[in-house]
């Protein structure tokens, strides 16, 4: 028994020793404006405090280093100042004033080694330490670098392919696919038909109609619906409709805008006075690797050299002033696809991530060519970006490549502003001033082997009219759910995780979350290990509050006061069947709940002995909750909608809402499936009766009240459906109001219903492609 204990007690100790190692051979860099410093004796980590050879930053920074040997002596002059130091000794005099430094002088080799910070603001430079890319960051205040550009300068550049491969054998070994290979024959290209009548359309109608259903007050959100208060603009089975809508009496198609480029997929849209922006995601066919190409004896090719199709994020501007004759001024495309966008006034910001081939270039040895991207206001052509302007971040590398870009629609002549990292974006929160992409990054802390232990790296963008300049990295453990897991307030950046496994128990059970970063993303407050063996379901932000949504079998709703951001904490806290997908602001008291009710399957054995629980599904529910006391939320109203099976887009997509607390409205598409019987004490999966909107009355008074339901299905399609349904082109997938009239849209029609007892007033065919 004592070998044994001997046994783990040194195993133990090889591991502190070698995670003690790994640290400690974690290389530090030092810049000056931006450029990477190399020292000739390495610096040395003393007491916390980073030692760098003495004469390489003085001289840097113009000062003249002379030595004086008896006693050792270091003099440093730069202007009218002087500094005496010696090796050994935390005193130092700057002119006639003494200093004590927080750690000595070393001489190693033949070098003095002084504390970077002392030595740098000494001589008039500002100091950074920036912990998660572990550079020192010098900067000469007369140097002009905006503190963007300083930010972007200290990251490391890739540099070249052969830097890449050693950077991408630190990396977690995501073996990526580069693309469906093809012939050396392109696909044909589609001839352009769009529509082009000459009459002149009215222009937008001011006033009263919805807009995208958005987090952020001021940023726009892609969606595959727009209005602008007369007209409907509607992603269309590859198309854009641009349809009047108000007055619905006059409803009419007055353009389909199409597209030459046959690859090309539109997506989602923004709409403002002068420009339709239609995102969407196409293919660039690039050459593949240096492979070899097999002639036959008559020097035939037999077999013609392999291409790959690199999917790309195209992003299309029109002119929509004449929406009978709309026409395209330019096409920005970037190599990747498309992870998310935001539209704040008339400033565009896209994100893109491109796969790395890990395999081809860490296996095979061959280079997969760096990301490209090209904008018609300057060039029809790619332009491919050198790695020398793609940047990384030291300690963590992921194979693929994050590409952020920044365009202003009002000037449609300058050029796209492109930066490119080595890493990735799951998820993307925007503010007014800040854009954040996060993703996940995983290991194992040495005290839990083998442990999940996955951690969120986030990455912090400012956003100026269209430029974009890297501000800062943070890293917090856990992962992120979606958007609303994030948020920036007054000055700040909160952030809700789940950590561990959610399929463990013990010390790797999952553990949720908040994080609250300064404007550095340097940790300033936390509250940790909420609610054991759950995960996160939603979240939002309201100000100083704060609202989690957790679940295992039971749905915790937390109420979390953020207003002091060292110091955050639990306020409240109610338990109730069933689970919320997603969180919506009634008003700073209340807060809607959309998500399913469950039920609970205790299965026992012939003892009564719960040898087994699990939770199954049944229909949606909607609750609103009262969080005026905040120690005690409570659920005011609720309301389920079907059985098990019962959907919506709402669930996964916060824009197929659409919500107004002046109007007392509430809207949604669903598609409903009722359970007919059960099984034992459990309901069947439902079978199908509805699909089409719910539009509900809400107020505090009287919670939620059906007002009525709007299907594009007919009697017939009814009868036919039998037990189940699908993804027809009759599915409602959009609600919005324009004055009075409240519209639906699916793929095939849009309909206009009176706004005040849903009687139908008119309707659209929307002919098929």
């Amino acid at each position: 028994m004592k070998k044994k204990w001997l046994l783990v007690l040194a195993v133990a100790v090889l591991l502190i020793a070698a995670f003690s190692l790994g640290v400690a051979a974690q290389p530090v860099s030092v810049t000056f404006n931006g450029e990477r410093l190399n020292f000739d004796v390495q610096p040395l980590l003393e007491n916390g405090r980073l030692l760098v050879p003495l004469r390489a930053i003085a001289e840097t920074l113009g000062a003249e280093v002379d030595w004086i040997d008896a006693p050792p002596t270091v003099i440093i002059t730069r202007g009218d100042d002087i500094i005496k130091l010696q090796p050994g000794l935390e005193k130092v005099l700057k002119n006639i004033t003494e200093f004590n430094l927080e750690a000595a002088p070393q001489l190693i080799n033949g070098r003095v080694l002084v504390p970077v910070r002392f030595v740098s603001e000494a001589l008039g430079a500002q100091v950074e330490w920036q912990s998660f890319t572990r550079t020192v960051v010098i900067l000469d205040p007369a140097s002009g670098i905006s503190t963007g550009e300083k930010a972007l300068e200290s990251l490391p550049v890739v540099g070249s392919f052969s830097n890449l491969k050693k950077l991408l054998e630190e990396a977690q070994p995501f073996y990526t696919y580069g693309g469906p290979r093809r012939g050396a024959f392109g696909l044909d290209k589609a001839e352009e038909s769009q529509s082009a009548m000459k009459e002149a359309a009215p222009a937008p109608a001011p006033g009263d109609y919805s807009q995208t259903n958005i987090q952020v007050q001021g940023v726009d959100e892609a969606d595959i619906v727009k209005t602008d208060g007369t007209y409907i603009y509607h992603v269309n089975r590859g198309r854009i409709v641009i349809a009047r809508a108000y007055p619905p009496g006059q409803m009419e198609i007055c353009s389909m805008v199409e597209f030459n480029d046959q690859d090309f997929t539109p997506q989602e849209i923004y709409v403002d006075e002068k420009h339709l922006v239609v995102i969407g995601t196409s293919y660039k066919e690039i050459p593949s690797y240096k492979e070899p190409v097999i002639y036959s004896e008559e020097k035939i090719m037999i077999y013609p050299p392999p291409y790959y199709l690199h999917s790309t994020l195209k992003t299309i501007v029109f002119d929509i002033s004449d929406r009978k004759n709309v026409r395209q001024l330019r096409e920005v495309e970037l190599e990747g696809y498309y992870a998310s966008s935001r539209k704040i006034g008339s400033s565009l910001y896209l994100v893109a991530n491109k796969n790395i081939d890990y395999y081809y270039i860490m296996e095979k040895g061959a280079e997969n060519p760096a990301p490209s991207y090209r904008d018609t206001a300057v060039k029809e052509e790619f332009t491919s970006i050198d790695y020398a302007s793609i940047r990384y971040f030291p300690g963590f590398t992921r194979p693929n490549y994050l590409i952020v870009a920044g365009l202003n629609l009002d000037h449609p002549d300058k050029q796209v502003e492109v930066h490119t990292f080595l890493g990735a974006g799951d998820n993307i929160y925007a503010s007014q001033q800040n854009l954040y992409a996060t993703v996940t990054g995983y290991g194992s802390a040495v005290s839990r082997i083998p442990a999940y232990d996955p951690s969120t790296h986030i990455y912090k963008f400012a956003l100026d009219n269209g430029r974009i300049s890297y501000v800062a990295r943070g890293k917090v453990p856990g992962t992120v759910l979606n958007q609303f897991s994030m948020d920036e307030y007054a000055e700040h950046f909160r952030i809700a995780t789940t950590s561990g496994n959610p399929w463990g128990g013990g010390e790797d059970t999952s553990r949720n979350n908040i994080y609250i970063l300064d404007g550095e993303l340097n940790l300033k407050g936390k509250i940790e290990d909420i609610a054991p063996g759950e995960k996160i379901y939603s979240a939002r932000f309201m100000g100083e509050k704060g609202y989690m949504v957790t679940f295992r079998t039971v749905d915790p709703l937390f109420v979390l006061d953020l207003g002091d951001p060292a110091n955050p904490r639990i306020l409240g806290a109610l338990k109730i069947p069933g689970y919320s997908d997603y969180l919506h602001p009634y008003d700073e008291n209340h807060i809607i709940g959309f998500g399913k009710d469950t039920m609970e399957i205790v299965q026992k054995d012939s003892k009564g002995n719960v040898i087994n629980t699990a939770v199954i599904d049944l229909g949606i529910k909607m609750a609103l909750f009262d969080v005026s006391d905040v120690h005690n939320p409570v659920e005011k109203f609720k309301e389920m909608i079907g059985g098990r099976g019962t959907t919506s887009d709402l669930l996964h997509n916060h824009k197929a809402l659409l919500f107004s607390r002046e109007k007392n409205l509430l809207a949604f598409p669903i598609t409903v499936m009722e359970s007919k019987s059960s099984t034992g004490t459990v309901p069947d999966y439902g079978e199908f009766t509805f699909q089409g909107a719910y539009v509900y009355n809400l107020n505090l008074s009287d919670g939620f009240k059906l007002k009525g339901r709007i299907t594009h299905l007919t009697g017939e399609d009814y009868l036919k459906t039998g037990r189940h349904w699908y993804d027809s082109s009759k599915n409602v997938e959009r609600i919005i109001y324009i004055r009075d009239v409240l519209y639906t849209f699916s793929q095939g029609m849009f309909k206009a219903n009176d706004l005040g007892d849903l009687k139908e007033i008119n309707s659209l065919l929307i002919p098929g492609n």
